[in-house]
Order: C-alpha cells, then structure tokens, then sequence
C-alpha cells in the first residue's frame, strides 16, 4: 500500500517493481528500474497513492515432491493445536499458568480461549467488507499536485508527520496541540488499515510525548502476558508471516550446522521461544535416521529485565519438549543490560559446539549495532537476520522518516491480515484486535523509540563487521513455496533479492531473511 505523504527530502523515490509470479528474483538494487508491459502501473514516488494491485494468482503446478515443510508440521506437537510457533498443549495451559503465578481475568478458561479461531459474538470493529481496500487514487502521475491531497480525507497523515517533526525540532507546545486535533482525528483503532496503522502511532507519540513510551511496549501484569500469547498463536494462525520467518531462519542454521552433535544458538529475539519446535525436531530425527546420539542443544537468550515470567515459561516449555524429543537441552537468559556492558563475554561458550546466531532488529533498539563488532569471538557459522519491521526504527534518519517508512509497512501488513483472517478466520474483528494491540503496537512503540537514537544500519554494520551475505539454499525457496500453498491466501508471494528471501504482500516486503558468514 502506497500511502500519501507530504514532500520529503532525501527520500528514495524509486521502486523496484515485483513480478506477479509465485517466486521472483528482483534486480540489485543499484540497478535501473524496469515494468513490464503487462505489469500493473508502478508509482514513481512514495508519494503517489494507487490502489493495491490485482491479487497474484496462487495458482502452483501440481508437484509430486513431497514439501519438507509440510512434513516437519505434520509430526510437530504444536499441530495438535493447529499452531506452529505456540508449544503448550491446551489441557495443559491452566496448569503452566497456575504454575508460574500467571492468572487470566477472563471468565473462560484460557485453554478454550486459545482453541477457538473466532467468536461471532463479537461486534465486528472494522468495516462490513474487510477486503475493500482504502480509498484510492489510482491515477495519480509524477505530475500531481500534492498539496491538495488531504481532501481526500487523508488530513490525519499530515498531522501525524506534523507531530513526528515537532520532535526534531523540540516543537513540544506545538505537538501538544497537533495531538488534541489528532485525537479527535483518531479516536479509536477503526476503519481501514491506513487509518488504523495512523492511529497507533498517533498513540505511540502520545506515549512519547507524555514519557510513557517506555513501558507501553511492556505487559503490565499477568493477564497482558496471556492476552500477548494467544495474539501471538492467532497471529501465527491467520497469518504465514510468522511461520515464514520461523522456516526460512531455520532452514539457514541448519544447513550450516549439519553433522555437529553440539548446537549453540544465540539467540537475540526469542519471543516465547515457539520457533524452536521444528528445529529442535529437525535436529532429533536426523540423529535417529544417522542413528546418532541425541544432540546437544544449548540455547542463549538475550532477554530485557522485565521478562522473568516469561522466561519461566520458555524454560518450562522447551525443556519438556526436549525431554519428548529425548534430546538433551539447556537454556540461558542473559540480561541485555548486561550484555549491554559486557557483549559477549556475558555468554557462556563451550569446546566443540557449533555457534549460530539469530538476529532481528530488536536488538539494535536496545544496544544499538556497535556489538557487530565483536561477533567474531563467538566463531558463529551463520549469522541470520530476519526483518520483519521494514525501514522503521534504528538507524531511521530522523522521527519524520520512521513514522512515513512505518505507516507504510504496517498498513500493507494490516492490509494482508485482513485477507488471511477472512481467509481462515471469517473475518472475526475481535481477533484482528488483539493482534493489533498486543503484538504489533509493542513494535511501534518501540520503532519510534528508537527514532531517536542514530547508529550504523545494521547491514552497513554486518559488513563492516567482516561478514558476507550468503545465499539461501533451493530447499529453503522449496519449503517457502510449500508454507504458501498451505496458507492459500492471494497476494502473498516469496521474491529473491540478491541473496535475501522476501515474503511479499503484492509489492511490499512484509519479512526479509538474510545468511551471513565470516
């Protein structure tokens, strides 16, 4: 989705068209941008505004190979929950959560809660037609005057780079009154998904304004925690976002880590630690065919001070899934704080192991990238970043720019979640909500956080670090293209560029997966 924005400077006004087709390789970036004939009309700047193009046929020639994907979900445990990234059994969630002190303040129990796709109870908070897209002007040219683009009904854009810029210039006074006019502009998350990527990050600079910023992102109490972990498994439901991440990272440690009985990962973004189902199930089933012994499996987690629940949880969870596995399994939290201070001597390595690294731009916010430069005393053998936050946040030019680059991605990403949750869901509001305050807001929160903060992006600081970008193996685009199948939902489709693998809503990137090695 192509949003309306007032002239900025220094922003790339070239884009890259996308074939149409399931798998696609994209030219180098540096190299001159071309549209087939038959392609839908590319804009020529992020200020053009046209509608969504014509949904990709999904269309597949029938394949006797059997995908890989589909046979890691078919044994994974987490499919007895129709979930691939959530590990607890839903007759066992009341006692995890009896067990870590977690209580829900809903009336059903949490495992019925977790079971259920959709409650048709629900008033419906968006618009009667979710695949309607917002309105548009699909004929805009390079020749348009843009000053008169707010009579469209898209004035709260304005506003809202208005607001990001009082910022920059400590406009404070100002932006207090620029936020009045834009929270009776904006009073709750309804509409389409421009006007409702606008209106959380009209409350993520509310937050900042008022100094609240910094625990907005943070679960208050118990009860968040739960309400976080089932947006997170309805995420992971409805949308093939989280799954394609989970894949494609996977699939790039495993190939670097094959033989090895001993697996270390460190692992800078563990989330509730789901994502680790199918390798550690990998892992196991290769030693048996190898009639091998069980691996050793350690994982390192950086982790913020505030995550001691979950912490407990991951800990508790994996570690019984090991013990499922029969594979021996440990697991350390290190405070980032601390890492902040003490980089990677804060980590515990051991003779023999084979190190691998996973890295999202989570942790950049936090520490920024200056850490890069000491990665070569963990002797990774892969490196792998996933980007599922487009140009937003660290290393953002200024807050102007973080709040136009994020407007952009998370209303192309709402815009897929409403096809996928019509697609499997039926279109239950209720769902779409959760997911958008308990799962993306945190992220906006903290991208316009770290807005602030100016650094070395972290490509620029993987390669001055020594690393070199590595291609993803035919088997990882094999196992993309099967994961997209089973989703079945149009518009989603996997594009290479250069050595990195995208998951595309239409023409926007939504995730990027990258190897890199010393």
């Amino acid at each position: 989705m192509k949003v309306p924005f007032p002239p900025a400077n220094n922003h790339n006004s070239s884009k890259t068209a996308l074939s149409s087709t399931p798998t696609t390789t994209l030219p180098a970036a540096s190299a001159t941008t071309t549209t087939a004939a038959s392609s839908p009309y590319e804009p020529k700047s992020v200020l053009e505004l046209r509608s969504s193009p014509s949904p990709v046929s999904d269309h597949k020639p029938a394949s006797n190979n059997t995908c890989a994907a589909d046979l890691l979900l078919a044994d994974d445990p987490l499919q007895l929950d129709q979930d691939h990234h959530m590990l607890i059994n839903p007759q066992e969630w009341d006692s995890w959560m009896r067990e870590l002190g977690l209580h829900d303040d809903s009336t059903t129990p949490v495992s019925k809660q977790l079971t259920s796709h959709s409650d048709q109870s629900h008033q419906n908070h968006y618009s009667n037609d979710l695949l309607e897209f917002p309105p548009v002007i699909s004929s805009l040219d390079s020749n348009h005057d843009h000053s008169n683009w707010n009579v469209v009904g898209f004035d709260y854009v304005d506003e809202l780079i208005r607001l990001a810029e009082c910022f920059e210039t400590n406009s404070l006074q100002l932006g207090q009154v620029i936020l009045a006019r834009l929270n009776q502009r904006l009073r709750s998350p309804i509409g389409k998904p421009l006007q409702r990527a606008a209106f959380y990050f009209k409350e993520a600079l509310q937050s900042l304004l008022t100094g609240s910023a910094r625990l907005a992102h943070q679960p208050a109490n118990s009860s968040e925690i739960i309400q976080t972990i089932k947006a997170q498994k309805t995420f992971s439901n409805i949308s093939p976002i989280p799954m394609f991440s989970s894949f494609t990272a996977n699939q790039a440690l495993l190939e670097a880590i094959d033989g090895s009985s001993q697996v270390h990962i460190i692992d800078f973004d563990i989330g509730f630690g789901g994502h680790w189902a199918s390798f550690m199930k990998e892992l196991a089933d290769k030693a048996d065919s190898r009639k091998a012994a069980p691996p050793v499996i350690r994982i390192s987690a950086l982790v913020p001070e505030e995550y001691a629940a979950e912490s407990r949880l991951i800990r508790e969870n994996l570690s019984q899934f090991a013990r499922e596995l029969n594979i021996r399994f440990e697991i350390d939290f290190i405070l980032i704080r601390t890492f902040e201070y003490l980089s990677f001597k804060a980590i515990k390595f051991m003779d023999g192991e084979r190190v691998a690294v996973l890295l999202t731009p989570a942790i950049f916010r936090h520490v920024g990238t200056g850490f890069l430069n000491d990665l070569r005393r963990a002797s990774p053998h892969v490196v792998v970043h996933i980007d599922v936050e487009g140009q937003m946040g660290y290393g953002a030019p200024s807050y102007r720019q973080a709040v136009i680059d994020g407007l952009e991605f998370y209303s192309t990403l709402l815009e897929s979640m409403e096809a996928a949750n019509f697609n499997v869901a039926g279109g239950g509001g209720d769902w779409m909500r959760r997911i958008e305050t308990f799962v993306l807001y945190p992220k906006i929160v903290e991208g316009i956080q770290a807005a602030s903060r100016r650094g070395t992006a972290w490509r620029e600081a993987l390669v001055a670090a020594g690393l070199r970008q590595v291609g993803l193996s035919q088997f990882a685009d094999f196992q993309a293209e099967c994961l997209l199948r089973r989703v079945q939902v149009r518009g989603f489709h996997v594009v290479k560029r250069q050595a990195e693998m995208l998951l595309c809503w239409h023409d926007r990137p939504l995730v990027a997966t990258s190897a890199w090695r010393f």
